[in-house]
Protein backbone atom coordinates (compact mmCIF):
# COMPACT_ATOMS: atom_id res chain seq x y z
CA UNK A 1 0.00 0.00 0.00
CA UNK A 2 1.73 3.28 -0.96
CA UNK A 3 0.71 6.22 0.60
CA UNK A 4 -0.03 9.75 -1.19
CA UNK A 5 -0.79 12.60 1.37
CA UNK A 6 -2.45 15.01 -0.21
CA UNK A 7 -1.94 17.36 2.74
CA UNK A 8 0.78 20.25 3.82
CA UNK A 9 1.47 18.96 6.83
CA UNK A 10 2.28 15.21 6.89
CA UNK A 11 5.17 14.08 8.84
CA UNK A 12 6.82 12.75 5.89
CA UNK A 13 5.78 14.07 2.86
CA UNK A 14 3.19 16.71 3.85
CA UNK A 15 3.19 19.31 0.67
CA UNK A 16 4.85 17.59 -1.78
CA UNK A 17 1.78 16.33 -3.67
CA UNK A 18 -0.87 19.44 -3.18
CA UNK A 19 -1.68 19.93 -7.26
CA UNK A 20 -3.87 16.67 -8.90
CA UNK A 21 -1.12 16.03 -12.18
CA UNK A 22 1.77 15.60 -9.15
CA UNK A 23 -0.09 13.40 -7.03
CA UNK A 24 -1.13 10.93 -9.98
CA UNK A 25 2.67 10.75 -11.31
CA UNK A 26 3.48 10.27 -7.71
CA UNK A 27 0.65 6.99 -7.89
CA UNK A 28 1.19 5.55 -11.16
CA UNK A 29 4.82 5.91 -9.82
CA UNK A 30 4.15 3.67 -6.57
CA UNK A 31 2.31 1.12 -8.77
CA UNK A 32 4.51 0.72 -11.07
CA UNK A 33 7.02 0.23 -8.44
CA UNK A 34 4.80 -2.43 -7.17
CA UNK A 35 2.39 -0.96 -5.25
CA UNK A 36 -1.00 -2.85 -5.10
CA UNK A 37 -3.12 0.04 -3.10
CA UNK A 38 -3.00 3.40 -3.23
CA UNK A 39 -3.61 5.05 0.01
CA UNK A 40 -5.07 8.77 -0.49
CA UNK A 41 -5.48 10.91 2.27
CA UNK A 42 -6.46 14.54 2.81
CA UNK A 43 -6.79 15.33 6.41
CA UNK A 44 -3.02 14.83 8.48
CA UNK A 45 -2.88 12.24 11.65
CA UNK A 46 0.20 13.02 12.69
CA UNK A 47 0.46 13.42 16.41
CA UNK A 48 -0.69 16.92 17.17
CA UNK A 49 -2.45 17.34 14.23
CA UNK A 50 -5.76 18.98 14.15
CA UNK A 51 -8.84 18.32 12.04
CA UNK A 52 -10.15 19.45 9.02
CA UNK A 53 -13.74 19.71 7.92
CA UNK A 54 -15.24 17.04 5.30
CA UNK A 55 -15.72 19.47 2.56
CA UNK A 56 -12.04 20.54 2.91
CA UNK A 57 -11.34 16.96 2.66
CA UNK A 58 -13.31 16.01 -0.40
CA UNK A 59 -11.97 18.85 -1.77
CA UNK A 60 -8.47 17.65 -1.54
CA UNK A 61 -8.66 13.67 -2.55
CA UNK A 62 -11.76 13.34 -5.13
CA UNK A 63 -9.93 15.63 -7.65
CA UNK A 64 -7.18 13.15 -7.85
CA UNK A 65 -8.99 9.70 -7.00
CA UNK A 66 -11.06 10.27 -10.62
CA UNK A 67 -7.83 11.83 -12.42
CA UNK A 68 -6.32 8.82 -11.30
CA UNK A 69 -8.63 6.47 -11.91
CA UNK A 70 -9.10 7.67 -15.63
CA UNK A 71 -5.23 6.59 -16.21
CA UNK A 72 -5.44 3.49 -13.91
CA UNK A 73 -7.22 0.62 -12.62
CA UNK A 74 -4.83 0.39 -9.34
CA UNK A 75 -6.77 -0.32 -6.17
CA UNK A 76 -7.34 3.22 -4.23
CA UNK A 77 -8.04 3.01 -0.63
CA UNK A 78 -9.64 6.34 1.09
CA UNK A 79 -7.58 7.21 4.19
CA UNK A 80 -10.49 8.97 5.97
CA UNK A 81 -12.94 8.93 8.94
CA UNK A 82 -15.61 11.26 7.72
CA UNK A 83 -18.83 9.03 6.24
CA UNK A 84 -19.53 12.18 3.70
CA UNK A 85 -15.72 11.88 2.40
CA UNK A 86 -15.77 7.72 2.38
CA UNK A 87 -19.28 8.48 0.15
CA UNK A 88 -17.22 11.22 -2.10
CA UNK A 89 -14.26 8.71 -2.52
CA UNK A 90 -16.05 6.04 -3.33
CA UNK A 91 -18.10 7.41 -5.79
CA UNK A 92 -15.21 9.12 -7.74
CA UNK A 93 -13.51 5.54 -7.51
CA UNK A 94 -12.29 4.80 -4.22
CA UNK A 95 -12.17 0.97 -3.46
CA UNK A 96 -11.26 0.39 0.28
CA UNK A 97 -11.44 2.78 3.70
CA UNK A 98 -8.96 2.81 5.80
CA UNK A 99 -10.24 4.19 8.80
CA UNK A 100 -7.77 5.51 11.69
CA UNK A 101 -10.79 5.66 13.79
CA UNK A 102 -12.45 2.39 13.47
CA UNK A 103 -15.61 3.75 11.64
CA UNK A 104 -16.74 5.13 15.16
CA UNK A 105 -16.95 8.98 13.59
CA UNK A 106 -20.85 9.43 13.55
CA UNK A 107 -22.85 7.25 11.06
CA UNK A 108 -19.08 6.33 9.70
CA UNK A 109 -20.03 2.54 9.91
CA UNK A 110 -23.55 3.08 8.32
CA UNK A 111 -21.65 4.55 5.49
CA UNK A 112 -19.36 1.85 5.20
CA UNK A 113 -21.52 -0.76 5.30
CA UNK A 114 -23.88 0.55 2.55
CA UNK A 115 -20.50 1.49 0.00
CA UNK A 116 -19.89 -2.34 0.50
CA UNK A 117 -16.17 -2.08 0.23
CA UNK A 118 -13.13 -3.64 2.30
CA UNK A 119 -12.69 -1.44 5.44
CA UNK A 120 -9.80 -1.41 7.30
CA UNK A 121 -10.15 -0.84 11.38
CA UNK A 122 -6.96 1.09 12.77
CA UNK A 123 -6.56 1.11 16.66
CA UNK A 124 -5.87 4.60 17.79
CA UNK A 125 -6.01 6.13 21.48
CA UNK A 126 -7.13 9.31 21.61
CA UNK A 127 -7.35 11.32 18.90
CA UNK A 128 -4.39 12.97 16.52
CA UNK A 129 -4.18 16.32 18.26
CA UNK A 130 -3.78 14.76 21.98
CA UNK A 131 -2.70 10.95 20.89
CA UNK A 132 1.26 11.07 22.17
CA UNK A 133 0.16 13.34 25.05
CA UNK A 134 0.11 10.35 27.55
CA UNK A 135 -0.58 6.99 26.30
CA UNK A 136 -1.37 4.70 28.82
CA UNK A 137 -2.42 0.90 29.21
CA UNK A 138 -2.82 -1.78 31.26
CA UNK A 139 -1.64 -4.67 29.03
CA UNK A 140 -1.03 -2.96 24.95
CA UNK A 141 -1.47 -6.52 23.31
CA UNK A 142 -4.39 -7.03 25.13
CA UNK A 143 -5.96 -3.56 25.32
CA UNK A 144 -5.49 -3.13 21.29
CA UNK A 145 -6.83 -6.69 20.58
CA UNK A 146 -10.17 -6.13 22.43
CA UNK A 147 -10.47 -2.47 20.82
CA UNK A 148 -10.27 -4.49 17.58
CA UNK A 149 -12.41 -7.52 18.30
CA UNK A 150 -15.13 -4.96 19.56
CA UNK A 151 -14.82 -2.90 16.70
CA UNK A 152 -15.02 -5.89 14.13
CA UNK A 153 -18.18 -7.13 16.49
CA UNK A 154 -19.77 -3.68 15.54
CA UNK A 155 -19.04 -4.32 12.09
CA UNK A 156 -20.17 -7.54 11.75
CA UNK A 157 -23.77 -6.80 13.85
CA UNK A 158 -23.74 -3.36 11.16
CA UNK A 159 -24.26 -5.82 8.21
CA UNK A 160 -20.65 -5.49 6.94
CA UNK A 161 -19.22 -9.04 6.30
CA UNK A 162 -16.61 -10.29 7.86
CA UNK A 163 -14.73 -10.81 4.11
CA UNK A 164 -14.83 -7.22 4.10
CA UNK A 165 -12.89 -6.43 7.31
CA UNK A 166 -8.59 -6.21 8.06
CA UNK A 167 -7.07 -4.56 11.02
CA UNK A 168 -4.12 -2.50 11.78
CA UNK A 169 -2.72 -2.25 15.51
CA UNK A 170 -2.17 1.59 14.67
CA UNK A 171 2.02 1.75 15.38
CA UNK A 172 2.65 5.19 16.49
CA UNK A 173 -1.52 6.06 17.75
CA UNK A 174 -1.54 6.90 20.70
CA UNK A 175 1.61 4.32 22.13
CA UNK A 176 5.13 4.86 23.36
CA UNK A 177 8.30 3.44 22.08
CA UNK A 178 7.67 0.76 24.45
CA UNK A 179 4.41 0.15 23.10
CA UNK A 180 5.28 -0.45 19.85
CA UNK A 181 8.19 -2.84 20.50
CA UNK A 182 5.46 -5.05 22.33
CA UNK A 183 3.26 -5.04 19.26
CA UNK A 184 5.56 -5.79 16.93
CA UNK A 185 6.85 -8.39 18.85
CA UNK A 186 4.02 -10.17 19.46
CA UNK A 187 2.29 -9.43 16.22
CA UNK A 188 1.69 -12.44 15.31
CA UNK A 189 -1.30 -13.03 18.45
CA UNK A 190 -3.27 -10.74 16.51
CA UNK A 191 -3.28 -13.94 14.07
CA UNK A 192 -5.99 -15.05 16.75
CA UNK A 193 -9.12 -12.78 15.31
CA UNK A 194 -8.40 -14.51 11.50
CA UNK A 195 -8.61 -11.18 9.70
CA UNK A 196 -6.13 -9.77 7.31
CA UNK A 197 -3.94 -7.53 9.12
CA UNK A 198 -2.18 -4.30 8.06
CA UNK A 199 1.07 -2.20 9.20
CA UNK A 200 2.06 1.02 9.06
CA UNK A 201 5.33 1.66 10.48
CA UNK A 202 6.97 3.60 7.48
CA UNK A 203 9.49 6.51 8.33
CA UNK A 204 7.08 6.53 11.96
CA UNK A 205 9.11 8.50 14.95
CA UNK A 206 9.47 4.88 16.60
CA UNK A 207 12.04 4.56 13.85
CA UNK A 208 13.90 7.27 14.67
CA UNK A 209 13.89 6.97 18.61
CA UNK A 210 15.71 3.45 17.80
CA UNK A 211 18.36 4.99 14.93
CA UNK A 212 18.47 8.09 15.83
CA UNK A 213 17.69 8.82 12.09
CA UNK A 214 15.90 11.83 10.64
CA UNK A 215 12.61 11.61 8.71
CA UNK A 216 13.80 10.64 5.22
CA UNK A 217 16.70 8.20 6.02
CA UNK A 218 14.51 5.70 8.00
CA UNK A 219 14.39 3.42 4.82
CA UNK A 220 16.43 0.84 6.15
CA UNK A 221 14.69 0.80 9.58
CA UNK A 222 11.65 0.65 7.74
CA UNK A 223 12.35 -2.30 5.66
CA UNK A 224 13.87 -4.56 9.28
CA UNK A 225 10.24 -3.81 10.69
CA UNK A 226 8.76 -4.90 7.21
CA UNK A 227 10.14 -7.76 7.39
CA UNK A 228 9.69 -8.70 10.93
CA UNK A 229 5.85 -8.25 10.34
CA UNK A 230 5.58 -10.40 7.17
CA UNK A 231 7.27 -12.78 9.00
CA UNK A 232 4.79 -12.72 11.60
CA UNK A 233 1.54 -12.66 9.51
CA UNK A 234 0.98 -9.39 8.41
CA UNK A 235 -0.24 -8.95 4.75
CA UNK A 236 -0.89 -6.00 4.11
CA UNK A 237 2.12 -2.99 4.70
CA UNK A 238 1.17 0.68 3.71
CA UNK A 239 4.61 2.40 2.64
CA UNK A 240 6.62 5.91 1.81
CA UNK A 241 9.13 4.09 0.04
CA UNK A 242 7.49 1.04 -2.52
CA UNK A 243 10.49 -0.20 -4.61
CA UNK A 244 12.82 -1.29 -1.25
CA UNK A 245 9.73 -2.67 0.28
CA UNK A 246 8.77 -4.89 -2.53
CA UNK A 247 12.53 -5.94 -2.86
CA UNK A 248 12.67 -6.64 0.50
CA UNK A 249 9.49 -8.46 0.63
CA UNK A 250 10.84 -10.73 -2.38
CA UNK A 251 13.75 -11.47 -1.07
CA UNK A 252 11.98 -12.76 2.43
CA UNK A 253 9.67 -14.41 0.06
CA UNK A 254 12.36 -16.56 -1.30
CA UNK A 255 13.92 -17.26 1.43
CA UNK A 256 10.51 -18.56 2.61
CA UNK A 257 9.73 -20.62 -0.22
CA UNK A 258 13.21 -22.73 -0.40
CA UNK A 259 14.28 -25.52 0.14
Amino acid sequence: MGILNLTPDSFSDGGQYQDTDSAVQRALQMRDQGADIIDIGGESTRPGAQSLSAEEEIKRVVPVIRALRLVSDVAISIDSSKAAVMQAAVAAGANLINDVRALQQESALQMAQQLNVPVCLMHMQGAPHNMQHDPCYHDVLSDVKGFLKQRVASCLEAGISREQIMIDPGFGFGKTLAHNLSLLKHLSEFAELGLPLLVGISRKSMLGQITGADVEQRVAAGLATTVLAYQAGAQFFRVHDVKATVDALKVTQAVGSSK
